[in-house]
């Protein structure tokens, strides 16, 4: 609109000086209005510039971090001398199953998650009632067939005594007949109670023989229940950690059914990856060492038990010497057997760690590798 000779814009009113002055330093660029009047716009608010020596130090702190990091594992690791080849690995231990013989119902458990066991220590006990009772009825018979053998002893004896009575009247009639003082027909009779005397001790022999059967048939039967309770009893096989608790009191488990795991601590090894040239330096008994994360400065004396005789993870026709560098073979490093029996408590399975095995017999440890655990 046109007042006194100058032109002013009707959709846009103008606003104070110090607002717009203040708006002007908050906005990032202005855009044209309808009349040409131009007038700011906001878009964002602008964010402060970091200064610049702010940055600087947190540079020099995080190289100073890493320095000092870098510096601590250096002595922890320094770098091998010739003759030391090294892998990663985990600690591991033998895992022995606890199971059940027979099928069976848990009467009692002995034993949990995280102990120490000894060999032949008992862990569980299944429900053996029925076993029990047939074990009795084995016993009771087998007293039955004793009682049986004494009485047929007894009826042995008395013919014995019937059989040795009709011997002596055989013989004084024979003696009679020849003097002519007894008849042929007496002779006769005496014979024939001879030869029953006779017969009847056979049969009581053979029944003290099977007398005795019926007793030795208990008794086995005696044996193998005695044998089937005392399997339905279940015992650590060897001195180790119980690791898990597969089942509990009251299930009823089928013939082979799983009720603990432990882990063989007298059994401690670790297995690493070596490529073809420091494999094929390492012998069957190699002194090697392990160290753990969990405790680098603790070096746990080993032995190689076990070197595989196939490569891993390559193809199976290898004809480049490129390829034939790449040829990883799984060397098991044991730990010393000795050492295991003072520290079995202290035995963890999956601690990860890193393996060191001496492909040459004359290489001497570093000393980061050498400590009280290696005496």
């Amino acid at each position: 609109m046109e007042q006194d000779g100058k032109t002013t814009s009707a959709a846009w009113p103008r606003a104070p000086e110090s607002a717009l002055h203040n708006r002007l330093s908050t906005t990032d660029h202005v855009v044209p209005a309808r009349t040409g009047t131009t007038l700011p716009v906001p878009l964002a608010t602008r964010v402060p510039a970091r200064r610049w020596w702010l940055r600087a130090l947190l540079a020099l702190v995080l190289l100073a971090g890493g320095g000092a990091a870098y510096y601590g594992w250096q002595r922890l690791h320094p770098p091998l001398p010739a003759g030391i080849a090294s892998g990663n690995g985990r600690l591991e231990a033998d895992e022995i199953d606890i199971d059940t013989k027979y099928a069976g119902r848990i009467a009692e458990m002995l034993a949990d998650e995280g102990d120490l066991v000894k060999a032949g220590q008992v862990v569980a006990r299944m429900d053996t009632r029925d076993l029990e009772a047939s074990l009795r009825k084995a016993q009771a018979q087998m007293q039955q067939a004793q009682r049986a053998i004494e009485e047929a002893n007894a009826n042995v004896t008395q013919l014995s005594s019937m059989a040795l009575l009709a011997q002596q009247e055989f013989d004084r009639a024979s003696q009679l007949v020849q003097k002519g003082f007894q008849t042929k027909e007496v002779l006769d009779q005496r014979q024939q109670q001879l030869n029953g005397a006779n017969a009847l001790l056979t049969a009581g022999q053979a029944r003290v023989t099977q007398a005795e059967r019926a007793r030795d048939a208990a008794s086995h039967d005696v044996e193998l229940y005695t044998v089937e309770i005392d399997d339905n009893t279940l015992v650590a096989p060897r001195d180790g950690r119980i690791q898990y608790r597969i089942a509990n009191i009251g299930e009823v488990l089928p013939a082979g059914g799983k009720v603990f795991a432990m882990l063989d601590t007298s059994y401690v090894y670790m297995d690493i990856y070596l490529p073809t040239e420091a494999a094929g330096k390492v012998k069957f008994g190699a002194d090697a060492r392990i160290v753990l994360d969990a405790y680098p400065t603790h070096p746990i004396s080993a032995k190689v038990s076990f070197i595989s005789t196939q490569a891993q993870f390559t193809p199976k026709s290898v004809e480049t010497q490129s390829e034939r560098d790449k040829l990883m073979f799984r060397i098991r490093v044991r730990v010393d057997q000795e050492l295991l029996k003072t520290r079995a408590e202290a035995v963890r399975s999956g601690l990860p760690g890193v393996a060191y095995v001496l492909t040459d017999a004359t290489a001497k440890w570093p000393g980061n590798l050498q400590g009280p655990t290696t005496q």
